[in-house]
């Protein structure tokens, strides 16, 4: 074999492998709709958390509007870039029953001033080590946050989300959910 049909076979092999890297990578760490198990929304749906009051509240109650779920942490730079986001789909949408509820994996004393800093205009729900995994059976497999669910208002999840939400990506989806 010549000395360029050698380069171009090693070439060949080279992409071949960086490109099934590359898949591997994305299947192990990028959720899935259909990993987002039935158990875990039915799970996500009956959970009762604390909101900032300490009364307790379940997303079920939404049950019949667009809800995006969103689990944040106070320490999580990229929560904090797309809470502002949330809170203007939240007013600009509200109406057109829209739902936004917030489950801080974090301590109430640090959400509370944090919630009313951001001017979080939709329920803000305290979890614990237990939304964490809640999130794994909701596809979350590496436990980032932040991580967001929009359910339709059928109660199927219609889009997952790992890291900051894109308004240019979330926008779109719920106008047509809407």
């Amino acid at each position: 074999m010549s000395r360029p049909r050698e380069w171009a076979l090693v070439a060949l092999v080279a992409i071949a492998a960086g490109a099934a890297g590359y898949v591997y990578h994305a299947a192990r760490t990028a959720p899935e709709l259909s990993q987002a198990s039935t158990a875990g929304l039915e799970r996500l749906m009956s959970m009762r958390l604390p909101d900032l009051d300490q009364q307790l509240q379940s997303i079920d109650q939404w049950r019949g509007k667009v809800v995006v779920v969103n689990f944040w942490a106070t320490w999580c730079a990229p929560c904090r870039e797309e809470i502002p986001m949330f809170v203007r789909l939240q007013e600009e949408h509200r109406n057109r029953g829209l739902q936004f509820v917030g489950i801080a994996i974090d301590q109430s004393s640090k959400v509370r001033p944090y919630a009313a800093e951001l001017g979080m205009n939709f329920p803000v729900l305290i979890g614990s080590v237990d939304a964490i995994e809640l999130t794994r059976a909701l596809g979350n497999r590496a436990g980032v946050l932040p991580y967001t669910i929009v359910i339709d208002r059928t109660g199927r999840i219609a889009a997952i989300e790992v890291g900051a939400a894109k308004e240019s990506k979330l926008r779109p989806l719920l106008a047509a959910l809407l």
